[in-house]
Parts: structure tokens; C-alpha cells; sequence
């Protein structure tokens, strides 16, 4: 990952490919619906992010046919971050900016309110621009929406589940309706429906070498166990032989125990199956193991005997 945050990136990617008047405007509906105020008495959308600022002015400006429609404040924050506060201070530009939205205070995404259902990516990708952060996909996969109402919160997470099959939750924190995906194919499915393309394919790239690396660790994890569970068995194999040959010798032994039995203690780290390829000639995994607990067994009798 560059410097820049992805989120930061997700919201750049997502202007970018905003390219025609119908497919800004309803992004800038979008992000108005999730204005920080919004009514025929004052319009308020703060931002940190400086291409956001930069679109939400200059479409307004377009809309109302007026350069200097939009009021810009800025304020340092202690992290040295600057947060713009972006008006529309002329009442009547207000009116005829809601009227060309077809908008009210209520901010509802109803069926008559809505743009055309072909623009609804833009829709979601303005509600994002406005309330949206992504967390770079390397350490966490989340992505939330602070949503200004709960009615617009379940508005919105409706039209994802029925029109996209996205599937958002949902709680309050501090007063907040948050609206948040934790699941990496939804996470995807949803940068890819707001244009974030680039940006979808580095998430599933990283989900990619995560689960690449998963399955390595739990095969090694599962190597580990099955070599443990090897040395363990080949240690009491070991023990039953040497006690063998201290009481008997080898060469007491048939020949195809005897065979075995000088293979277990000049290759104490085979598994069965290597030990019955070693033979001559070579035996099945269940023949080695077989002849192996021959031997247990004569060593456990000798045990016996010394008690």
C-alpha cells in the first residue's frame, strides 16, 4: 500500500470515473442526503477530503448556473488535518437545489425519489463520498457509512440487499446510525458497484495472499502435527528394539522382523510409508506398521517377564 490511505484512494477512484452531468448528479444527490444539514434554511456538508470538497463545489456550481453558489470554510483540526464547510447560503438557491432533486428534510430514498435505477451506483457512490470509509484491506476488512437518520440508513441498506444482493449492518454508536460491511466479498461487490474498480481488485489480490498464506500455515501446522505424532511413535519403536536386541539380539528375530527392525534404528525420522519403501521387497505402509507392532508386542512379553 502507497502512503495515501486506501480510503482516501477508494474516494479518488470514485471521482474519477464520474464523467457525464447525469452520473454526477446523482452522486451530488447522494452526498446531500447525507449532508450534515440540509433544508430550505441552511445546507451544510463538512469534509476532510479535499477531491470531495472539490466536487460537491463544483456541481452545485454547475446546477445553479453560479461560480460563487458555494460558501467555503476551513478549520485546522489538532491532527493537522483541514475540515471544509461547504454552503449554499442564498435561500433561494437552497429551494431550487432541493427542488431539482425532488428532495425534503427527510432525506427518504423512496421509489419516486430516486434517480434512474441505472444511476443508483452514483447514488451509492456519492452516499459514500459524503459518510463512507473503507479500512485498508491489509490489516481489517470494514467498511461503514455514518448515516445522518436511521430512515435513510434502512432505505439505503434495502436497495443494496434487493437490487445488489449487499448485505449491510447496522448499529447506533453515540447517537449515530452506522451502517457497516465486514464481509470481504460484499466489501468488493460494493467498491466495484461504486466504480471503484482498482481498488476492488487490490482487495482481491490481498484476500488472495491472505488465504494463500492461511492454507500454507495450516498445512505446515498440519505437517508439524504429523511429524510429532512420527518421532513420538518412532521413539517407542526404538525403545521396543533396543530391548530386543539387550534380551535376545536381532539376529534371534525372522528375517523380515529383524529387516524392519534395523531400518526403524538406522532411520529413527521415516514415517511407514518410507520405511516399507526401504524394504526388500517393499511393503505396503499397513505391512510396516504391522510388522512393527510384532515387535511391540515381543518387547512388551520380555517387559513382562523382568516384572
Amino acid at each position: 500500500m502507497d502512503e495515501m490511505s486506501f480510503s482516501y484512494r477508494v474516494k479518488a477512484e470514485i471521482i474519477e470515473k464520474i464523467n457525464t452531468s447525469q452520473k454526477a448528479d446523482a452522486c451530488l444527490m447522494g452526498m446531500l442526503c447525507c449532508c450534515n444539514e440540509l433544508s430550505d434554511r441552511e445546507i451544510l456538508f463538512l469534509t476532510e477530503n479535499t477531491s470531495v470538497k472539490d466536487f460537491f463545489v463544483r456541481n452545485v456550481c454547475r446546477i445553479l448556473k453560479d461560480s460563487e453558489a458555494v460558501g467555503i470554510g476551513e478549520a485546522e483540526r489538532k491532527s493537522g488535518v483541514t475540515l471544509y464547510s461547504l454552503t449554499v447560503p442564498d435561500k433561494e438557491q437552497r429551494i431550487y437545489l432541493l427542488d431539482y432533486f425532488g428532495m425534503d428534510e427527510s432525506r427518504r430514498l423512496t421509489e419516486d425519489y430516486l434517480p434512474k435505477e441505472k444511476f443508483f451506483p452514483q447514488l451509492a457512490a456519492g452516499i459514500f463520498l459524503a459518510c463512507g470509509s473503507v479500512n485498508d484491506p491489509c490489516k481489517k476488512y470494514h467498511m461503514e457509512l455514518v448515516m445522518p437518520t436511521l430512515d435513510l440508513c434502512n432505505d439505503f441498506g434495502l436497495l443494496l440487499i434487493e437490487r445488489h444482493g449487499i448485505l449491510p449492518k447496522h448499529v447506533e454508536r453515540k447517537g449515530a446510525q452506522i451502517m457497516y460491511i465486514k464481509e470481504s466479498e460484499n466489501i468488493i461487490d460494493m467498491l466495484t458497484l461504486m466504480g471503484a474498480t482498482m481498488c476492488s481488485i487490490e482487495l482481491m489480490n490481498v484476500k488472495m495472499e491472505k488465504d494463500v498464506r492461511n492454507k500454507i500455515n495450516r498445512a505446515m501446522n498440519c505437517d508439524n502435527a504429523n511429524i510429532d505424532k512420527t518421532l513420538k511413535a518412532s521413539e517407542r519403536q526404538v525403545a521396543d528394539i533396543e530391548l530386543i536386541d539387550r534380551k535376545l539380539g536381532l539376529s534371534s528375530l525372522p528375517d523380515q522382523l529383524r529387516e524392519i527392525a534395523e531400518l526403524r534404528l538406522e532411520n529413527p525420522d521415516y514415517n511407514l510409508k518410507q520405511l516399507g519403501a526401504e524394504m526388500v521387497p517393499p511393503i505396503s505402509r499397513s505391512g510396516a506398521n504391522h510388522r512393527l507392532q510384532k515387535l511391540s508386542e515381543i518387547a512388551d512379553e520380555l517387559r513382562k517377564k523382568d516384572t
